[in-house]
């Protein structure tokens, strides 16, 4: 390619660089930015520690995006120096650092507009996760645990905070079913691509005779309430059921009453939460979770009133969206957006931006496509 070539990119990411700082609006973030750290610095932020937490991570959301627009445009600035040093200079070993810079800042500036196509009303929101086994017996436990861990490895790769509410261990390997939270903004935005179920075909590890089997696993994704979300619980429409936790733990969790189960009478939905020492904070974390089940809910019925159907579950539990092969070949692919990969041992390692940034852009299409119906 000519310098002609490489100046023409460097405007076209230039242009694309602009209108991502216009959607996420560089001059809020700073003034985000300003209001949290001063909320950050009362003296005592930490008597709360929900109200501190949230702060936190906001803070550490907001100097995140800021530094991600500042280094990309820092760049995108040193790119157009180098490549203006090629041509003052004739220098072809130049012109392939020129090359090499666009490439990098081409994936970087594309990862960063993903951003740009979270616009849904709950967006914005932190992300309750709940996986459960499916159909496939201790192979189908041995998944839900396997994808659990996918993800917590994905907040982990990303610096994101997480909390795992609730973990319920199926008898011979793996788990029943699992509820954690990704405590940063945006992360139910970016999550809820992933919903729907999700299969695996291997040589199962629990068959002596080493046959192939498949199983498979269901995910959910919420946004997490906020206090201006109006969900109100009356007490006589929930049920409190206590018992002791099962499955690892440390010191206390599993010799106290502690765990929680609540069940919402007048939907049938039922919560557990098991993972803290205390019943009390078990309660909080369980009511969080039926609060956001709820929401989800009264979400879903508003948008079949507004489609005239009585049932709308894009993306839900029903759905199989991706599957996952380890024999007789290798490799994990997308039902809905065809992205595949041959590397499933990364995928389970919380190699999965390529899938979320696929599935999100596959969701926009569709959305336009409504829209434009």
């Amino acid at each position: 390619m000519t310098a002609a070539d490489y100046a023409e990119q460097l405007k076209e990411l230039d242009a694309t660089l602009r209108n991502i700082e216009a959607v996420l609006n560089i001059d809020r973030l700073h003034e985000d930015k300003a209001r949290l750290e001063q909320e950050a610095s009362v003296p005592d932020l930490w008597d709360d520690q929900a109200k501190a937490q949230q702060v936190t991570s906001q803070l550490s959301y907001v100097n995140g995006e800021i530094s991600k627009l500042g280094s990309l445009r820092s760049g995108l600035d040193d790119a157009q120096v180098l490549l203006e040093l090629a041509e003052a200079e004739a220098d072809p070993g130049v012109l392939t650092e020129v090359e090499s810079e666009i490439t990098g800042l081409t994936k970087a500036i594309q990862e960063m507009e993903i951003r740009t196509l979270l616009s849904g009303e709950y967006d914005s929101r932190e992300a309750l996760v709940a996986i459960r086994a499916g159909a496939g017996g201790v192979d189908a436990a041995d998944f839900a645990e396997m994808l659990l861990r996918m993800y917590l490895r994905w907040a982990e790769r990303h610096g994101y905070p997480t909390e795992v509410y609730e973990t319920s261990y199926a008898e011979e390997a793996g788990l029943k079913s699992a509820t954690f939270a990704v405590k940063v903004p945006y992360a139910y935005g970016t999550l809820s691509v992933e919903s729907g179920t999700h299969r695996l075909v291997r040589i199962s590890p629990f068959d002596n005779q080493g046959r192939r089997q498949t199983s498979f696993a269901g995910v959910e994704v919420l946004p997490v309430t906020e206090q201006t979300d109006h969900i109100d619980i009356p007490e006589n429409e929930v049920r409190v059921d206590v018992y002791r936790s099962s499955g690892p733990g440390g010191q206390s969790v599993n010799t106290t009453d502690s765990a929680v189960r609540l069940t919402h009478i007048p939907t049938g939905i039922v919560v557990t939460c098991q993972n803290e020492k205390s019943q009390l904070q078990n309660k909080a974390s369980a009511l969080r979770v039926l609060q956001a089940r709820l929401l989800e809910r009264k979400r879903q019925e508003e948008q079949a009133k507004l489609e005239g159907l009585k049932e709308h579950a894009a993306g839900s539990w029903g759905d199989q969206m991706r599957s996952y092969v380890l024999h007789p070949y290798q490799m994990v692919k997308d039902l809905r957006t065809e992205q595949e990969t041959g590397n499933p041992s990364g995928v389970f390692d919380g190699d999965l931006d390529s899938f979320i940034e696929a599935g999100i852009r596959w969701r926009k299409r569709r959305q336009l496509a409504g829209d434009g119906a």
